[in-house]
């Protein structure tokens, strides 16, 4: 048994993961703290690829970082091609479940009680230690729910993902490119497993978004 799309798509999903976890929590904290009608605008941009078709989406990156394209090609020059990589998959997987993580993190952002902030600020602490002390403490769930549904996105993504990387046996084939190529040469059995062992993972998933979701609303009633 092959086992490298398994290995590679929890690689490609843990590292788009970390990068949309610290992109996704910046963005969503600046922005929940913006005027409404920049926020709302903003909202819009950053919230498209959740509602376009992730091969659209695949299609857009090809032509910013494809090698025939300004972008592509200065990093080809630098010894690096995103087209037909792994790496050019974790790209795809991380703008994919950007949204995910952005949208629910500022929603915990915006629950937050502000006067913490204040009386933090008038004890004369930092506004970087006010985050990571008062802030995150505060909004831990909603983040770690944002980052258990990137990470699932993640590695559930298809789309955007055969268009930058293609599927290429030991070296980019994930557990979703694999199904399909296995169906398509109609070894049902082998897909049959690969679907399986992608089911235990979502089950997983959405078992911990539960356990998460039931401890937040089990604090908020004891408050």
């Amino acid at each position: 048994m092959d086992w490298y799309p398994f290995i590679n798509s929890l690689r490609i999903a843990l590292l788009a993961t970390i990068v949309v976890f610290f992109v996704g929590l910046a963005t969503a904290y600046y922005i929940s703290r913006l005027p409404r009608l920049i926020k709302g605008m903003l909202d819009v941009i950053l919230t498209l690829p959740l509602v376009l078709p992730p091969t659209v989406v695949g299609y857009f990156l090809i032509c910013v970082f494809g090698p025939r394209h300004p972008v592509g090609a200065l990093l080809a020059q630098a010894g690096i091609q995103v087209a037909m990589h792994w790496y050019g998959a974790v790209l795809a997987s991380a703008v994919v479940s950007f949204p995910l993580m952005y949208r629910t993190a500022r929603g915990a952002f915006e629950a937050f009680d502000c006067s913490l902030r204040y009386a933090g600020q008038t004890l004369g602490l930092s506004n970087t230690y006010i985050f990571w002390h008062i802030v995150m403490p505060y909004c831990k769930t909603g983040i770690l729910a944002g980052t258990v549904l990137a990470f699932a996105r993640a590695l559930g993504e298809y789309g955007a993902t055969s268009m930058v990387a293609g599927y290429i046996p030991g070296k980019t084939a994930t557990i979703s490119t694999t199904v399909y190529q296995l169906w398509r040469i109609g070894d049902d059995r082998q897909a049959m497993f690969w679907v399986m062992v992608n089911l235990g993972i979502s089950v997983v998933v959405l078992m911990a978004v539960n356990l998460l979701e039931n401890s937040s609303k089990t604090r908020g009633a004891e408050r």
